[in-house]
């Protein structure tokens, strides 16, 4: 079956079609109004997979998409206002070109299996009863591929295994036999690690003494667009950003890394994955310093190459893991259609 992949982002959007045996045949980094010129030039794809950010607590696997979907995943834009709107925008755009089914795979799917002791905050019952507050986590199809592919390189499937997806956006999963256990985002994309533009987590308390000197939309657009590196530096490129920056990104990533590796019960494996993580090889190495008394080390000829097995003199492996979230999808759309008889 040969998957058109669609991969919505805030300013752009990728597309990425797999032959049968998951070779990438065409893929394409384009503006959301470029996509019929794009696509009439490519193979006709058999489905599309779309990544969409937020699946609630109603969508635990990838799905095929009909009306009800549709009107269901619409319905969660509050939940995701930022990331939503665009990927209902590429089903929409693509539904409309193409008549071939169309499969969503969720961001946020992979951790349902969170136990509710992760995923609970500490607020009112009736707060998290009646909006559906809860730590969903993201990046989920991410995690997945990564922990799945580490389990594969370590020969068994019971790892204890720390991922870590670092780029624009950045999050730490603790994945312990195929299954997400904790993450560091919760319920939207700004908890936990310092990002490009992200503040990260902030003391609550903070953000309310703020509430009541600025809009709340200033506040917002804020701590999504104005903080993390470029609060911090004055850029968001982590290459370009001063030592005292950097040192604060490494000390939340190596907190990150730490607390999930508590969630777990232990580390067999770390993995970086995303942007950053397998192209800085000064992150990989400063966070594996510092983690030192979990059993981690690198081996730096091995971490300055890149290698995908970058493992020192240490009893947890390490390695460097290409992001893939498109296999990830078109294995969810495969999987989806294959339940309908589809296949």
């Amino acid at each position: 079956m040969r998957v058109l992949v669609v991969n919505a982002g805030s300013s752009s959007l990728r597309l990425r079609l797999l032959g049968p045996d998951d070779t990438v045949e065409r893929t394409a980094d384009i503006g959301p109004h470029d996509i019929a010129a794009t696509l009439a030039d490519w193979p006709a794809p058999d489905a599309v997979g779309h990544r969409v950010v937020h699946g609630g607590t109603q969508f635990t696997e990838p799905v095929v998409v009909d009306a009800r979907v549709r009107a269901a995943l619409a319905d969660l834009t509050e939940l995701a206002p930022l990331h939503q709107p665009k990927s209902l925008a590429g089903l929409d755009t693509v539904s409309a070109l193409l008549d071939v089914p169309a499969v969503a795979c969720f961001d946020t799917a992979f951790h349902t299996t969170i136990p509710a002791a992760a995923a609970t905050y500490a607020i009112p019952r009736e707060w998290r009863e009646r909006y559906a507050i809860r730590r969903y986590g993201f990046h989920g199809l991410s995690h997945a591929y990564c922990s799945a592919r580490v389990g594969e390189l370590l020969g068994r499937s019971d790892a204890r295994v720390i991922t870590c997806h670092l780029g624009a956006g950045a999050s730490v999963a603790a994945v312990v036999g195929g299954r997400s256990v904790d993450t560091t985002m919760g319920f939207t994309p700004l908890e936990g690690l310092v990002m490009a533009t992200r503040s990260g987590s902030v003391d609550p308390g903070l953000v309310l003494w703020l509430a009541e000197r600025m809009p709340v939309d200033e506040l917002t657009k804020a701590l999504e667009e104005r903080s993390g590196l470029l609060g911090l530096a004055g850029t968001a490129d982590l290459r370009e950003a001063d030592a005292a920056a950097v040192e604060v990104y490494i000390h939340r990533l190596v907190q990150g890394i730490a607390s999930m590796a508590a969630s777990a019960g232990g580390l067999d494996a770390l993995a970086f994955t995303g942007g950053v993580g397998e192209n800085s090889a000064t992150v990989r190495a400063r966070a594996a310093e510092r983690l030192g008394f979990l059993g981690v080390a690198v081996s730096s000829p091995l971490n300055a190459a890149g290698a995908e097995e970058i493992t020192g003199a240490s009893s947890v492996r390490v390695f460097v893991v290409p992001a893939r979230e498109d296999l990830e999808i078109a294995r969810g759309t495969r999987s989806a259609l294959a339940m309908l008889g589809g296949t």
